[in-house]
Parts: C-alpha cells; sequence; structure tokens
C-alpha cells in the first residue's frame, strides 16, 4: 500500500495551490457579497486544463487520474468553493457522462469543447439537470417530459439548483419519456442553453457558495434532435446515478478543501493570537480542538483518495465514495464551526475567512445526495 504521490500529482497539487492562492484569493469576500460569478477564475482553470481533467487528451481534456483532481479540488476548494463546485460539474458531471456513454458525435460536438472549457474564446461549460421542485432526493419521479415526436423529442418541465445554471452553454438533461415505465422511463438528453423555449430563473440568494451561478430552468417545447439522447431509451436514471456516483468524490474532495482551509487558517491565527500572556494553541482547550480538527481531515482524505484509487482502477468505488462524501461533509461543517470558534469574535466577520467557510460547508452535506441518501447508499451495500 503506497500512499505517497506521484511526481505528477505533486506538480497539479502545486500548480493548483497556486492558483487558488494568487488567483482565487483576492476578491474572494467581494464576490461572495456581491454573489459574483467567478468568470476570470474559470477561464484561467480552462487554461490550466483543470476543466476536463479526467477526459482523455483525444477529447481535449487533460487526461489526468482522479486523484489529480482530488488534490486540485481540495485546493482550490481551501479558498474558493463557488470556483471549485463549477469546476465539481464540468468535470465530474458533464464532461465524465459524456465521455463514458456518449456517442463518437457527441463527443466530438460536445464534449471536446467543454473539456477545453472554451469555445471561439468564450467560456464553454455544462450543467447537469436532474433535481426539480418535486424530485429531489427522490429522482425517479421525474415531472419534467420528453415526448417522441418523429426525429425529435418535445421537452416540457422546470428543472431546479442548478449549478452553471446561467453560465453553461450546454445543458445534460433527464426527462421522463414514458411515464409507465416509471425509472426505465427516464432517458438523458443533451441541450443546447440558447434553444428556443428555455427560459432561465432569477439566480438563487444562497447561504454559501454565493458566487456559484444557480438557477431554475424552465423547458417550453423545446425541440432536441434525436442525436442528443445519450444512450439507449430508459438509460437516463442509470446515467444520472452512475454519474453521480463519480461526482460524489468530487463533493467530497470539495468538502474536504473547505476543511482544510479553516483548520490551517485556524492553526495560523492561534500562534497570532495571544491570551492571559501566551499563545492560545499552547492552551489545552485549543489544543485539542486543532488535534481533533487534524484527525478528522485526515480521515476525510484517505477516504478520499481511497475512492479516487477505486475509480481509477476500474473498481466498484460506490461505498467508498459514499463514505467518502458523508464523512468530508460532515467534517467540513464541524471543523468550520470550530475554526470559527477559534478565532473568537474575529471569526464572526468576513475579514478573517472563516464564517464564509463555514457557510460554504453546509452545501457540502446537501448536494449531490444528502448525508441521508449517503447513508442509504451505504447502508444497502454493506448489507448486500
Amino acid at each position: 500500500m503506497d500512499f505517497s504521490l506521484s511526481e505528477e500529482q505533486l506538480m497539479i497539487q502545486n500548480a493548483a495551490r497556486s492558483f487558488a492562492q494568487q488567483q482565487c484569493l483576492p476578491g474572494v469576500i467581494e464576490r461572495d457579497e456581491k454573489q459574483q460569478f467567478p468568470k476570470q477564475q474559470i477561464e484561467e482553470l480552462a487554461d490550466l486544463g483543470f476543466l476536463g481533467m479526467m477526459t482523455p487528451i483525444q477529447y481535449g481534456g487533460a487526461g489526468m487520474d482522479t486523484i489529480s483532481y482530488v488534490l486540485a479540488m481540495e485546493e482550490i476548494s481551501k479558498v474558493d468553493a463557488s470556483v471549485s463546485v463549477c469546476m465539481s460539474v464540468n468535470n465530474s458531471l458533464v464532461c465524465w457522462g459524456l465521455d463514458h456513454y456518449g456517442t463518437e458525435q457527441q463527443k466530438i460536438k460536445y464534449l471536446t469543447p467543454l473539456a477545453q472549457g472554451k469555445k471561439d474564446g468564450s467560456i464553454y461549460i455544462g450543467a447537469f439537470l436532474l433535481s426539480e421542485p418535486e424530485a429531489g432526493s427522490d429522482a425517479t419521479h421525474q415531472h419534467t417530459s420528453a415526448v417522441d415526436n418523429g426525429d425529435h423529442f418535445i421537452l416540457n418541465g422546470v428543472k431546479n439548483w442548478i449549478t452553471n445554471g446561467s453560465s453553461a452553454s450546454v445543458y445534460l438533461v433527464m426527462a421522463q419519456t414514458d411515464a409507465s415505465k416509471g425509472p426505465k422511463g427516464i432517458n438523458a438528453f443533451i441541450v443546447e442553453k440558447n434553444t428556443p423555449g428555455i427560459t432561465i430563473g432569477p439566480k438563487e440568494n444562497k447561504m454559501g457558495i454565493r458566487g456559484s451561478d444557480t438557477h431554475a430552468i424552465s423547458f417550453s417545447d423545446v425541440v432536441v434532435p434525436k442525436e442528443n439522447q445519450i444512450g439507449a431509451d430508459g438509460f437516463g436514471f442509470t446515467f444520472a446515478m452512475k454519474t453521480l456516483n463519480g461526482g460524489r468524490i468530487g463533493i467530497a474532495a470539495q468538502a474536504l478543501g473547505i476543511a482544510s482551509g479553516a483548520y490551517e487558517l485556524a492553526l495560523a491565527y492561534s500562534k497570532q493570537r495571544k491570551s492571559f500572556g501566551k499563545p492560545i494553541y499552547e492552551h489545552q482547550a485549543i489544543q485539542f480542538k486543532l488535534a481533533e480538527m487534524a484527525t478528522r481531515i485526515q480521515t476525510a482524505r484517505l477516504l478520499c483518495y481511497q475512492s479516487a484509487w477505486e475509480k481509477d482502477n476500474g473498481l466498484d468505488y460506490t461505498l467508498s465514495a459514499a463514505m467518502a462524501k458523508l464523512h468530508a461533509s460532515d467534517t467540513a461543517m464541524w471543523v468550520t464551526t470550530e475554526a470559527v470558534q477559534v478565532h473568537g469574535g474575529y471569526g464572526f466577520v468576513k475579514e478573517f475567512h472563516v464564517e464564509r467557510l463555514m457557510r460554504d460547508a453546509k452545501i457540502t452535506q446537501i448536494y449531490e445526495g444528502t448525508s441521508e441518501i449517503q447513508k442509504m447508499v451505504i447502508g444497502r451495500s454493506i448489507t448486500r
């Protein structure tokens, strides 16, 4: 069992850390306050090859392994989770899904520019449209419909909580084509954002990851060509679940990064702040907090690495990915709360960053499968 990182992986980690500190940290508080989409940072991610990290080189990607992706996600999430969630969706949900299940024509037309993150000099990223007003954790009950109309489908319905909702150029949409078949009647489609009949709702005013653009997307008699269907009839729900399985690794890495960022800030602050004549880290109460933070973070990191390694080696990573997301997201919430406590009153103000990290941490327990859903996945896996 080898816990060391390769030279290439260390280079990726260092590049991500440098990008986060030099390009994401300046202005991160202002972007959070203004709910400003990090356009410049996403463009720079594309230049680094970080928007299609695991996509094969032949389709415009960087051809990296999942562990490299986890390393990059952690470093960027330490500083700005709004940037990392855009990166996660494009890598884990959009590019990975098209790479594994798209046709050759779909890969050439859509995957290649998505993995590059740019097309004709402009940002070109994707979004994953599964959740609906009445279909969140229970994704089997899709109300968005796709009616077969000869050489195309007619799409109607509403999707919500869509990351990259207004900035994406391509949507991967799950829709019901035959309600009598239940989940086996769900199909997946590639839909271009500029297609007539698509309406993007107002940006959601969120507690955390406020820079990312989260919207509801409505479809009214939207025409989708038959060649834009992903997989055979009835494959849509399986496509969504298999894709989300890998997406859990990305969100686990994001949660790990949020926790690591808060811990590093708390550790540095504890060495600067003095109380009762000595730095506060010398007080046992603070030492115990820091010790537990470091331990929980390391266990989350090892779970992330394990799930990434299993994925890279063609093993079933369903259980490890669910465990990684569950533990890392709980760790992020706990560590950020304790980091605020270590900072005292200063932790309650924006200048010291930890209050933002605490707000950002909460969503990792909710999106791409709530903690309760992860426990269901884990429970089913261990009792088979």
